[in-house]
């Protein structure tokens, strides 16, 4: 059973005597507003609410929860609450089209549906809802935009729909049951039959729709929540009842391999899902919870195709450094940055443009993400004793051209690398460091000599991924002097000489965003990219490792040569309309 989310406290009724009261006692507008707003609704006619959004004075949301409070009706924020199938299913798309009202929680005890509207003192819209869903209805506000949104999205997406009709099998089929069994005592037969499978299908199925890279179920106490994170941002889209959770875990288990009354320790597997022509292989974690054991479900598509250096956004002169670096026959490549900053994808592209019948490649991965052909690739077994430091001593003897270690993590793997790179081998491998510069001390930390990095070492390259704006949906529009000047802060004198480039002045600069027309159905951003900056080791920069000289000299030595760092990189490709200033500012403030 789901319940409404916790709504804002309304105040006592008559409290004040417009909402324009209420704004000004939120902090929202003054009373100088007041007076403005007030002579021009008689003036024009219009409404005070037309008027405040024109003049930017106050957002829908502070409008919504400045009536709620003026009206006692209860305010909801339904982005952030999510919205229940089974509340979805009560009320057909229709009707809420037609009312702009979004049902997001339903309680059958009462026989109460939670709604979130425009208007909750339609009273004749709640009577229709109340007739055509056969419960009552709790009416809250939330803001125009957020319940059109997310009608056209969860309407659309038939998730919850097809979702509803399992559920309403699964609660069928309990009532068969007896009283006092619930779901942890029911036999794997039960945990295949058609609702619980077709739950589990449909959640799979849109998270290839969705191009979502994972699928999070996480117990809560009354509920169960799946998010996907689609672009690197996690999204909640659907909310299960409770009482299904544990069979979903156990048939997602059954797929998996995995131990079906293990609830007390983590478990691994893997599985292989078909939809129409997409194969994908999902990799499976679960983990005890409090409240139950959550699941986290990888999505690697079995056709995914590698990009190249310049589709993943390496251009100009880090491009170069790349395209040199990969040339030379000895030494080592690190890609560093946090995990999901995309490390591996860029490491299996360098290792694709370099492929060939020529040359012996090895890879040692946990796990291997994409199976690419011609290479050798293993995954990492600790059980077994594979590690890092033991599979690359065995990979010494299998002749190798090139080896990819997926991740350096202790001193062992890190000595075995520069023995690797100084006996004539191309060494990839990637480290958990914020910036390219930062790479050699944590080597250092590790115990790996000064003089043997300054002699083994490459290139390194640090690197985030960012979303693209919607390509289909991009609008220009000219920033604010602030963001002008931070642009000019930032990029310095790159900024002249972008602008020579495109024949425009620094004054005349635009910014690229998605525009607000766009349909419900499409997302501000779509698609990634990374941004970068790679330090090419020369001479100078190899005479301050052997001196242990801080990542801060070496990174200046590197600006010197040309290297770009990250935020500029993202800034660029910000002008270029690639993406957003915002979303550069999220992943590479440091």
């Amino acid at each position: 059973m789901n319940q409404p989310a916790q709504s804002s406290s309304p105040a006592a009724p008559g409290a004040y005597s417009s909402i324009l009261d209420v704004l000004v006692a939120q902090g929202v507008i003054t009373a100088d507003d007041v007076n403005l707003i007030t002579l021009e609704t008689i003036q024009t006619g219009k409404k005070p609410d037309d008027v405040l959004r024109e003049k930017s004075l106050a957002s829908e949301e502070d409008i919504a929860r400045a009536k709620s409070t003026f009206h006692n009706v209860p305010f909801v924020a339904i982005a952030s609450t999510g919205v229940s199938p089974e509340a979805l299913s009560a009320l057909p798309e229709s009707v809420a089209q037609q009312y702009q009202m979004l049902p997001f929680a339903v309680d059958g005890e009462k026989k109460q549906l939670s709604v979130a509207m425009v208007d909750p003192l339609d009273v004749l819209a709640i009577d229709f809802a109340e007739q055509k869903s056969g419960f009552r209805i709790l009416a809250h506000y939330a803001s125009k935009s957020e319940i059109e949104r997310l009608i056209a999205e969860r309407y659309s997406q038939n998730l919850s729909n097809e979702v509803s009709a399992a559920l309403e099998q699964t609660s069928q089929i309990q009532e068969t049951k007896k009283q006092e069994q619930n779901f942890s005592s029911l036999s794997g037969e039960t945990i295949r039959q058609a609702p619980i499978t077709k739950i589990v299908e449909t959640i799979v199925e849109f998270a290839i729709k969705a191009r979502a890279s994972d699928i999070h179920i996480e117990p809560q106490e009354e509920k169960t929540r799946v998010r996907y994170r689609i672009d690197g941002i996690l999204a909640e889209k659907l909310i299960l009842p409770a009482s299904v959770h544990e069979a979903v875990v156990s048939r997602i288990k059954i797929l998996s391999g995995l131990k079906i009354d293990e609830k007390r320790v983590p478990q691994d597997g893997r599985f292989t899902f078909t939809a129409g022509d997409q194969e994908v292989d999902l990799r499976v974690s679960t983990l005890p919870t409090v409240d139950g054991e959550k699941i986290v479900m990888r999505l690697l598509k079995k056709d995914a195709t590698v990009p190249s250096l310049e589709q993943l956004g390496l251009t100009g002169l880090a491009l170069n450094h790349v395209q040199d670096a990969i040339k030379v026959p000895h030494g080592i490549i690190l890609v560093t940055g946090p995990t999901g900053s995309g490390k591996t994808t860029t490491l299996y592209s360098v290792l694709h443009t370099i492929n060939s019948p020529k040359v012996n490649i090895m890879t040692l991965e946990d796990p291997v993400e994409y199976q690419m052909v011609g290479i050798n690739q293993v995954q990492t077994n600790p059980q077994a004793g594979l590690t890092f430091a033991s599979g690359l001593r065995s990979f010494l003897r299998q002749d190798p051209n090139i080896i990819m270690v997926g991740e350096i993590r202790d001193s062992e793997t890190a000595e075995l690398a520069i023995q690797a790179s100084l006996t004539g081998h191309l060494v990839f491998s990637t480290l958990h460091t914020s910036s390219a510069a930062g790479a050699i001390p944590r080597l250092m930390d590790m115990g790996a000599e000064p003089f043997l990095l300054a002699s083994s070492m490459t290139l390194t390259m640090a690197q985030r991924v960012l979303r693209r704006i919607n390509p289909e949906y991009t609008e220009q529009y000219t920033p604010e002097k602030a963001v002008v000047d931070d642009i000019r802060s930032v990029l310095g004198e790159r900024l002249g000489l972008w602008c020579q480039q495109h024949n425009v002045t620094p004054d005349a600069i635009k910014l690229y965003r998605a525009k607000k027309e766009r349909p419900e159905t499409e997302p501000e951003y779509k698609g990634r990219v990374a941004i970068f900056e790679v330090m090419n080791i020369t001479e100078e920069i190899g005479k301050c490792i052997m001196q242990q000289k801080p990542a801060s000299e070496l990174e200046e030595l590197a600006i010197k040569d040309g290297m770009l760092l990250m935020k500029q990189d993202g800034y660029l490709k910000a002008l270029e309309g690639i993406t957003t200033i915002e979303e550069v500012l999220r992943v590479a403030q440091i």
